[in-house]
């Protein structure tokens, strides 16, 4: 098992239009991550201009595949997003053992 972090960047409008479609990407989140899969996940703030979700799986496809089903990349919410595996060695969930 790796972790991977899914990097979002949001739309100008995604303050005003994410009412709209959180309950159902707050749902696919809370599918994911009692399967396991979504880790730890939150939209940055201070500008609120991106989210960082982080999943784990055997490759990145469980955070693609988050990515393809999520409400907000659909509708338009999301600018743009990107994948990177990400090598944990320190801390209780590292998957990674040094």
């Amino acid at each position: 098992m790796k972790h991977f972090i899914l990097f979002y960047e949001t739309a100008p409008d995604y303050m005003e239009r994410r009412g709209e479609f959180r309950s159902v990407h707050l749902s696919l989140a809370r599918e994911f991550e009692a399967r396991g899969e979504l880790v730890l996940a939150g939209a940055l703030a201070d500008p609120a201009d991106g989210a960082v979700l982080v999943f784990k799986g055997e490759d990145k496809s469980v955070a693609e595949r988050f990515a393809n089903e999520d409400p907000y990349v659909k509708n338009g919410l999301i600018a743009s997003w990107r994948v990177r595996e990400w090598t944990t060695v320190v801390g209780e969930g590292a998957l990674t053992k040094v």
